[in-house]
């Protein structure tokens, strides 16, 4: 490992509900790259479900934050974006299912207390419905391949190669 990539810790931050249709798809995401791929030590791949807060401790001492969720875009259902810099906190304004407001919080919690990642990066998928249901709608879990590339991508893009199992 070179020493710039020893200097890396990234955080993949699946968010979301199982319960509630296509609020699942970040869960699923990360879900479905710890069963798919060996990743290095200095990347952690945390179901974070509703958790908010909570998570504040495994933001600590990262480099580089990935999170994948459902996300309002006002687009098509299923529309798969990529959002970093400026469009983050536009991203984080709207609020479409519970644990969002939680993410907000989370991110200036980090921030107030000096774990601030250096990169941050939002993965979604805007939602067709996120009533109470187990599963996604079918245009939703179309897209859940494109979403573990996008992942897989923003890892490799920074250095990390994930080892398919």
């Amino acid at each position: 490992m070179t020493a710039a990539l020893s200097q890396i810790s990234v955080l993949v931050l699946g968010i979301g509900n199982l319960v509630m249709s296509d609020d699942a798809a970040g869960v699923l995401v990360v879900q479905q790259l710890q069963q798919r791929y060996r990743f290095p030590d200095t990347v952690d791949l945390v179901d974070g479900g509703t958790l908010g807060l909570d998570l504040l401790p495994k933001l600590e001492n990262i480099t580089h934050l990935i999170m994948i969720d459902a996300v309002e875009t006002g687009k098509k259902a299923g529309t798969c974006v990529r959002l970093s810099g400026e469009d983050l906190p536009i991203a984080l304004e709207t609020k479409i299912s519970p644990h969002q407001m939680g993410l907000k919080d989370l991110l200036a919690v980090s921030e107030l207390m000096g774990h601030s990642p250096k990169e941050m990066v939002l993965i979604g998928v805007q939602p067709e419905s996120i009533e109470m249901n187990v599963g996604l709608t079918a245009l939703v879990e179309a897209q859940l391949e494109t979403l573990i590339s996008t992942v897989v991508t923003e890892l490799t893009n920074i250095g990390i190669h994930p080892l398919p199992v």
